[in-house]
C-alpha cells in the first residue's frame, strides 16, 4: 500500500520509548509480589518488636532440616507436602523425626507456601520449639546450691546465632555456669545456635536479660568481678589472676568490641593477646579462649 500524503496521526513516540528500556532490575527483594520481598518485609516485621521471636521456629529446606534433625534440635513437628517426590534427604528426615517420637503430618503444598511465606521448602518443613530461657537471677541461684565458684559468659551486641552457639560450646566445654545476652538487638537461641552449640544448649542455661548493663551490676553487687574482653585492656588475659574468683566475662561483637556503658560497667577490660596487624577474634573464639584460660588457673589453683 502506497503511504498516505499529508499529516497524519503517529506513535508520538511510544515505540521508541519502548526500546529505551526500564534500567536495570531491582534486587528481588525489593520487587513487589517477589518471595525475598515478602520473607524481607515478614523479617522487617519481626525486627520491628525490637525482640527475638518466642514463637515457633520453621526451618524450610530438605538439606537444612536434615541437618537440624542431625543435630537434635528439639523440635515440634515435620510438614511434609502431599505427593511430594521422595529422594534419600526426605527418607532421612522421616526416619530421624520417627526415631525421635517428632509427629509427621502430610499437608497440601499450598500451607507449606503459606507457612514459609512464600520461599523455597521443596516440600518438608521442620517446626522447632520456642527455647525456654533462665532468668539471671535464677543463674546465682543455681550456683550457691552447689556451692561452686560461679562463672558466666555475657555476650553485648553479638548478632550471630551462631556465635552464640559457638559460645555456649564453650561454656559447656569449660565448666562455666550460663550465658547471659540481652533481650534487645542480640542473637537469640534458634535452630542455627542450637547446630553450633553440638547439642550443649541442653547442658548449659541461657538467661535474657532485659537490660545487660543492669544484669551486670546486680551480678557486681552480688561479689562477682565484671571482666571484659578488650583489645585496648589494662591487662592481658595470662595476667588476669581473678580468674579464680567468682565472675562474669563479658566479650563484644566483632570489630565494634564492648559498647560504651557496657565497658564503663566493668571492672577490669581484659585483652586477649595476638599477632600484631591480626583482624579482632570473633565471639565464639574469643570467649573459647577466655574460658580455657579460667579454667586452667582453676584447676591449678583447686577452685572449681
Amino acid at each position: 500500500m502506497a503511504a498516505k500524503k499529508g499529516p497524519h496521526v503517529g506513535s508520538g513516540g511510544q515505540r521508541r520509548k519502548a526500546l529505551e528500556g526500564r534500567g536495570p532490575t531491582p534486587p528481588a527483594r525489593d520487587r513487589t509480589g517477589h518471595p525475598a520481598q515478602r520473607r524481607a518485609a515478614a523479617a522487617a516485621r519481626g525486627r520491628s518488636a525490637g525482640r527475638p521471636a518466642d514463637g515457633p521456629e520453621l526451618v524450610t529446606g530438605r538439606n537444612a532440616v536434615v541437618e537440624v534433625l542431625r543435630a537434635r534440635v528439639p523440635a515440634k513437628t515435620l510438614h511434609v507436602a502431599v505427593g511430594v517426590e521422595p529422594d534419600s534427604r526426605l527418607s532421612e528426615a522421616l526416619r530421624l523425626a520417627g526415631d525421635r517420637g517428632i509427629p509427621v503430618l502430610e499437608v497440601p503444598k499450598i500451607t507449606l507456601d503459606r507457612m514459609s511465606n512464600g520461599g523455597v521448602h521443596q516440600g518438608i518443613a521442620l517446626t522447632v520449639a520456642p527455647y525456654e530461657y533462665a532468668d539471671p537471677a535464677d543463674l546465682l541461684d543455681r550456683t550457691r546450691d552447689a556451692a561452686a565458684v560461679p562463672v558466666f559468659m555475657a555476650l553485648d551486641g553479638v548478632t550471630d546465632p551462631r556465635n552464640l552457639g559457638a559460645v555456649v560450646r564453650s561454656a559447656a566445654a569449660f565448666g562455666a555456669h550460663g550465658v547471659l545476652v540481652p533481650e534487645r538487638r542480640a542473637a537469640g537461641v534458634t535452630a542455627g545456635a542450637w547446630k553450633a552449640s553440638a547439642g550443649a544448649l541442653a547442658r548449659v542455661p541461657v538467661a535474657r536479660c532485659t537490660n545487660l548493663v543492669r544484669t551486670l551490676k546486680a551480678f557486681a553487687a552480688d561479689g562477682l568481678l565484671i571482666v571484659g574482653l578488650a583489645a585496648d585492656g589494662e591487662l592481658t588475659l595470662p595476667e588476669l589472676a581473678a580468674a579464680v574468683d567468682p565472675l562474669v566475662v563479658v566479650v563484644g561483637a566483632e570489630g565494634r568490641g564492648l559498647s560504651r556503658l557496657v565497658a564503663e560497667t566493668c571492672d577490669l577490660r581484659v585483652a586477649i593477646p595476638i599477632v600484631e596487624g591480626t583482624e579482632s577474634l570473633n565471639a565464639g573464639v574469643a570467649a573459647g579462649i577466655a574460658l580455657y584460660e579460667v579454667s586452667r588457673r582453676r584447676s591449678e589453683s583447686g577452685r572449681l
